[in-house]
């Protein structure tokens, strides 16, 4: 149950941010489930994105085709749909056999759409490492499987940290969606507390500030991170020059 103290008022007065610090304690236990949700959506995002990145990027036709209509299927299609569908359609179509809990839905629907995203962030970050090594590798022996393992992913984490890092932002903003099925997330928290108070300045700019608490610490490395990678080019190019025109006569 919420605490309710503020009678009539401004919405941007004091009183009204004073119930919200009172009622803070239900915000946190917002902010706590929404990160183990987006945790355990990136678990299930990253694991479908390296496998389906892996499988872009190979020479075998049916599983290139069968990665792009899983990109283009859950890149296309609204998050929100995916989860009516999930949560809803599937207790309707079995007769009630099959029930997700919200919790469970928001991680494999989350974590589903945001894996074909990072599938094209591997497949990217593959395609940066040139081909020849792929083919030596496969010419001394090894596996695809551990070609890209050991060979090819290694190398293209420079260049796929900075994209990968921007989707899990992305991820963790998405997970406000799963207040349209009653979750116990932030945003649900805030529009619970906000429809029940009448408080709905401090309950969303709240709702807000704890996304942000979550999400600006990671752009922020991301953008650090892509501007260490494009000084590291720019001195690596440099000194490919230097040697190019020192081996010249």
């Amino acid at each position: 149950m919420f605490l309710l103290t503020t009678a009539a008022a401004s919405p941007f007065a004091l009183s009204r941010w004073a119930d919200f610090f009172a009622n803070f304690g239900e915000f946190a236990k917002g902010f706590l489930y929404t990160l183990g949700m987006s945790f355990c959506a990136l678990l299930l995002a990253f694991v479908l994105g390296v496998i389906f990145g892996a499988m872009s990027s190979s020479k075998s036709k049916v599983l290139k085709a069968i990665a792009r209509v899983y990109v283009e299927v859950f890149q296309n299609t609204p998050l929100l749909v995916q989860f009516v569908f999930v949560y809803y359609g599937l207790a309707i179509m079995t007769n009630g056999l099959v029930m997700i809990s919200t919790f469970f839905t928001a991680v494999l629907c989350v974590g589903i759409y945001h894996g074909a995203y990072i599938a094209e962030v591997i497949r990217s970050g593959i395609e940066a490492v040139p081909k020849g090594q792929t083919e030596a590798a496969l010419s001394q022996g090894f596996t695809y499987s551990q070609t890209m393992s050991l060979i090819i992913l290694p190398q293209a984490v420079r260049t796929i940290l900075p994209p990968l890092t921007n989707q899990v932002v992305n991820l963790i903003k998405n997970t406000s969606t799963v207040a349209i099925i009653s979750g116990a997330d932030i945003m649900f928290t805030a529009k619970a507390w906000a429809y029940e108070t009448t408080n709905y300045i401090p309950a969303f700019a709240g709702a807000a500030l704890l996304y942000f608490i979550m999400c600006f610490p990671l752009a922020t490395w991301a953008r650090h991170k892509e501007e260490a990678n494009k000084k590291f080019i720019f001195t690596l190019g440099g000194e490919l020059n230097v040697s190019i025109n020192t081996d010249q006569p």
